[in-house]
């Protein structure tokens, strides 16, 4: 009893210590946005409802940037406006909060019991260092809806769909409708052979999509016409802050980036993420096959601004899950080691140090590292083998695989994000 009890008192204290460090270390180095984007939301919304206008047509007062976002994410953010702006602040973290900490608490739950960790210890360090993340807190500075988004996704892929629920589906389809970037994982759905979901998904973007078409004819008029199309409202192509593929290319030659160069890298990397994401499936990995389709939304979106690496989350975390999961040794250390570089650069700002020059050998290096970031979590984040009753691993044509322990998982260890197993 009283082992515990220090235990938990330890425990505590580390907490406590972690997150005033997490305090200390935002107080210096994160960047006060002023909740930019949520302005923009609200002053759109404001200006439609309550001023007459367009939302299409309004931009925030001194800037090019206005609403970008389909119709049905208007009708969606609509009680906004008739919200005081500081309730809508309140709103828009409690939101990112809520969200982030079902989705860490469903990727990190499942190590913490086979590692045997305390449960609320490894989910309290988790979030302090999730606070820290460059795109996690530029989300919440911005006020933006990425990690709603990642939420509704994750719901499908890690709850409904393992368990056969006939709503898989759903999530991704209401989230491809409030942005348009994660329709590509309806892609995944038909590139895995997951008809039904894609199905329901597909059905689901554009039944609310024509919903928010009937109650505003005008607007999705104009969205789908001309606002889509209007790509200067997004912002430059070549700033530091687009961490694609897209932005690769673009800061090569700011003025004539090539659009040739840009669509065969896509096709590489498209290639590439079909091939693994299918073996992740084959695998009976469904959280593998998130995270890397998170990466390669990130990768060949035209824009993807820091904030939206948030979808590099489950990536990470799934990179500590495999290193626990290795037998200790060097597999362990170099996974523990990609995971920590890689979490290290995405919290240390290191992009914007090119921010006015990324010209020569080290801007193209250092102005892209996120991108490189990507790019390997893409190629090498482990895929988890699926256990047969024997023991036996599913053999997933080459892929890099984890080690598994020789014994399948007992009954009460499995679990829907994909970890390892047993064939009933």
């Amino acid at each position: 009893m009283a082992q515990g009890a220090n235990r938990t008192a330890a425990q505590v204290v580390g907490v406590v210590a972690l997150a005033a460090a997490v305090t200390a270390f935002l107080a210096v180095a994160a960047v006060r946005h002023g909740f930019f984007d949520l302005k923009v939301y609200y002053g759109a919304l404001t200006w439609w409802v309550h001023d007459g206008g367009e939302i299409y047509d309004y931009l925030k007062p001194n800037t090019q940037y206005g609403f970008t976002y389909p119709p049905f994410a208007a009708l969606v953010m609509l009680p906004m406006a008739y919200l005081p702006w500081s309730a809508a602040i309140v709103v828009s973290v409690l939101a990112s909060v809520v969200t982030t900490t079902v989705l860490i608490w469903w990727l990190v739950d499942p190590i913490a019991r086979r590692a045997g960790w305390t449960r609320w210890f490894a989910l309290a360090v988790a979030l302090c260092l999730a606070a820290a993340f460059e795109p996690m807190r530029e989300t919440v500075n911005f006020g933006q809806v990425n990690t709603l988004l990642l939420f509704l996704v994750a719901v499908d892929l890690l709850r409904l769909l393992p368990a056969g629920n006939r709503w898989a589906g759903v999530g991704i389809g209401l989230a491809t409708a409030i942005k348009l970037t994660p329709g590509i994982f309806i892609v995944y759905l038909l590139v895995t052979g997951r008809w039904r979901a894609a199905l329901t998904a597909s059905g689901t973007a554009a039944g609310v999509s024509l919903l928010a078409g009937a109650l505003f004819p005008d607007a999705s008029r104009e969205f789908w016409t001309e606002a889509l199309w209007n790509t200067g409202r997004v912002g430059e192509l070549a700033f530091v802050s687009n961490q694609s593929l897209r932005g690769v290319v673009a800061r090569l030659d700011p003025q004539h980036p090539s659009t040739l160069l840009w669509l065969l890298l896509v096709l590489g990397t498209l290639a590439l993420w079909a091939w693994r994401s299918r073996a992740a499936v084959a695998a009976g990995d469904e959280a593998t096959g998130l995270a890397l389709t998170g990466a390669v939304m990130c990768l060949v979106s035209p824009v993807t601004w820091v904030h939206h690496l948030v979808w590099l989350l489950p990536a990470l975390i799934l990179l500590v899950d495999n290193a626990m999961a290795a037998p200790a040794g060097r597999r362990r250390r170099v996974l523990l080691a990609a995971v920590t570089i890689g979490y290290v650069l995405l919290i240390s700002r290191t992009v914007w140090v090119w921010e006015k020059d990324f010209t020569g050998v080290d801007g193209f290096l250092g102005s892209n590292a996120y991108v490189w970031i990507s790019l390997a979590l893409l190629a090498f984040l482990p895929i988890r083998r699926w256990l047969t009753p024997g023991g036996s691993p599913v053999e997933t044509s080459g892929v890099p695989q984890l080690d598994q322990p020789d014994r399948p998982a007992p009954a009460g260890e499995r679990h829907l994000v994909g970890r390892p197993l047993t064939v009933r």
